[in-house]
């Protein structure tokens, strides 16, 4: 069947590239990750999820209690579509969780582990930015502004 109003006939198809004998047909895959390797692709992939501020409004705004997307968009102070949006990233991620009540789909955290790992960041950010005593650079969690 022919597609174009091109009377004329298709081109010929190129031949495929022959594989000499004995050649594998399979390109060689890549060697597995070593075990570091995976943990810290793990933790980037976990870190990349986590490191917009809307998200992390999300989750304090959910912490305790599930909500829905109306009380959670009051909370956080955005917009319905851009809260959802970030729901999703935090839904397929496995960091939140949701149900069906009714009309309304119901958000709260899933994974504790990633919680208990934004609680912690943020109170020591929280502290050092409180602390009229700046800790030493090596010591400093933040990244210092204007550097």
């Amino acid at each position: 069947m022919q597609l174009s109003n091109d009377p004329r006939p298709p081109a010929p198809a190129q031949p495929a590239a022959e594989v000499p004998r004995g050649a594998a047909l399979i390109e060689p895959a890549e060697p597995p990750a070593s075990e570091p390797e995976r943990v810290f692709a793990a933790a980037a992939e976990l870190f990349g999820v986590l490191s917009t501020p809307l998200r992390l409004r999300i989750l304090q705004s959910i912490c305790d209690q599930e909500k829905g997307v109306n009380d959670i968009v009051a909370d956080v102070r955005s917009t319905q579509p851009n809260v959802s949006q970030h729901l999703k990233v935090l839904y397929l991620a496995g960091i939140v969780s949701r149900r069906r009540a009714g009309n309304s789909i119901l958000y709260r955290v899933q994974n504790h582990q990633a919680m208990q790992l934004c609680r912690l960041v943020c109170t020591q950010i929280a502290i050092e930015l409180t602390d009229p005593q700046p800790q030493p650079h090596a010591d400093r969690l933040a990244l210092r502004r204007g550097d």
